[in-house]
């Protein structure tokens, strides 16, 4: 991980409505698309994320904290921290370091100014950072989340892979996401909401012409199921220990752990 590069590159060209009627996992502009559209709702997301998920957005990290079971003087890596509601969520527990990473410079600029009201003992630290590249020796962390934000990732499989090159032996990964509930009422209601209110509420307040919460809904509909998203976790050589439903399945908690020795070549 590295300091906030400049932006001098002009953005992308925001999600189209011809982008939504394909996969948005498939496109090749995908990592472009997603920094430019990040950075044009940094703003308003945190106000967009506590009035659309109902207040519900940080009882799911609170949760994630707690599947995390950090332990005193652990090393804590979060993920996508966005402007860094669960990072601080982190930095509450006993951890002995609490690091921030995020693909996108105006998510990270949010994030330490909301770091500035915290006592300096608990301030986490940000830096900029690629899922796919870390830049990080292996064994470096013993917990490692990612909340909402593997979705967005190019390759979540080279994501995952990494993180579990850089977790201890005996570290434990949490990946917060969104699902599609498997109760069909619920899950009706979740996509009325999502696919056709959500949408224009959060563009409109926003003033959003990226297309990031027409995006959302398709991302989430297109992605890879939990169960999918538990196999490459097994194929980075993680152990899935359980997946938890949260709000009647809206979103998943997916709680993996490294083996303390190499079980294959036992």
């Amino acid at each position: 991980m590295s300091p906030t590069p400049p932006t001098t590159e002009p953005a992308p060209q925001a999600w189209s409505s011809e982008d939504l009627a394909r996969n948005p996992h498939d496109s090749s502009e995908k990592a472009g698309k997603v920094r430019a559209m990040f950075g044009a709702i940094a703003d308003s997301y945190d106000l967009n994320n506590r009035l659309h998920s109902f207040g519900r957005d940080q009882a799911w990290r609170r949760a994630a904290v707690r599947l995390a079971r950090v332990r005193p003087g652990e090393a804590v890596l979060d993920m996508a921290c966005g402007t860094g509601d669960l990072t601080e969520a982190f930095a509450a527990t006993e951890a002995a370091e609490v690091v921030g990473g995020d693909f996108t410079p105006e998510m990270l600029d949010h994030a330490r100014r909301k770091a500035e009201r915290l006592p300096e003992a608990r301030r986490p630290r940000y830096e900029h950072a690629d899922a796919m590249r870390l830049d990080q020796p292996d064994a470096r962390f013993d917990v490692i989340s990612i909340a909402f934000g593997i979705r967005n990732v190019a390759d979540p499989g080279a994501a995952i892979r990494e993180f579990s090159r850089v977790l201890r032996p005996g570290g434990r990964l949490v990946i917060l996401e969104f699902a599609e509930p498997r109760f069909a009422p619920v899950r009706w209601l979740n996509h009325l909401y999502t696919a056709r209110i959500m949408p224009w509420t959060a563009s409109l307040i926003a003033r959003d012409r990226s297309g990031a919460y027409h995006y959302l809904p398709r991302s989430i509909e297109t992605f890879q199921s939990p169960s999918q998203l538990a196999e490459l976790a097994e194929r980075a050589g993680l152990q899935v220990e359980r997946q938890v439903p949260l709000t009647f399945g809206v979103c998943v908690a997916t709680v993996a752990t490294k083996p303390a020795a190499d079980i294959r070549t036992a």
